[in-house]
């Protein structure tokens, strides 16, 4: 396939600085080869699937990236750029993309990217995914509509009303009748106890 370009001459062309290009960040440079690669294929180049080398070149590339970009930008530079197939320049590109550690930089990313594959999934053919993707997202924070509430029910009590359950609740531990409290009084350690004078029912 031939592809016709039609040159505007009144346009001047930029100067190619290479220095410039070599400096750009190494996500720059892949995006605009695998962009270059793209472009070729859609006017007839014929590119190949990635084979084992490609997918390992671009395996080390990403490596290296997550563990050193400034490192790994300056070391693939223009010209170790331009010795890369296609097939492994749009791989390297892809994974770069989707998983490398400068894409997600902060928590806010990350609920964006969650909440839009949820809304990817809502469209789902089976019912299930698409269910469980609405259930999801309704759950979420600033939505609310499936939050599980609790309710707390806080009962304000008097210390007198506290301390006659305290004394009713002890006496019933003691399995003593009111009438026969008198007789058995309570012990601690041998000795007895007034309980109304501890509970302060003079």
């Amino acid at each position: 396939m031939t592809i016709h370009i039609d040159p505007d001459f009144d346009v001047p062309l930029p100067e190619l600085n290479v220095e410039e290009v070599s400096k750009k960040h190494l996500q720059a440079r892949l995006k605009a080869s695998a962009m270059t690669a793209a472009m070729l294929a859609n006017h007839g180049l014929e590119l190949d699937p990635p084979n084992d080398e490609d997918r390992g070149t671009a395996a080390m590339i990403a490596s290296a990236y997550a563990t050193d970009p400034a490192k790994t930008s300056k070391k693939m530079n223009l010209a170790n750029t331009a010795t890369l197939t296609p097939a492994a320049l749009l791989l390297t590109q892809q994974i770069l993309q989707d998983y490398a550690h400068q894409v997600v930089q902060n928590s806010v990313q990350i609920r964006h990217l969650v909440t839009n594959k949820l809304l990817q999934e809502t469209e789902n053919p089976d019912a299930k995914i698409r269910l469980r993707a609405l259930e999801l997202l309704g759950k979420q924070a600033d939505v609310g509509l499936f939050s599980e509430k609790q309710e707390v029910t806080i009962t304000h009590q008097t210390t007198d009303d506290l301390k006659s359950k305290l004394r009713d609740k002890l006496l019933r531990l003691r399995n003593v009748t009111p009438e026969e409290e008198e007789a058995r009084p309570l012990t601690l350690n041998g000795e007895a106890i007034d309980l109304d004078e501890v509970l302060g029912n003079d």
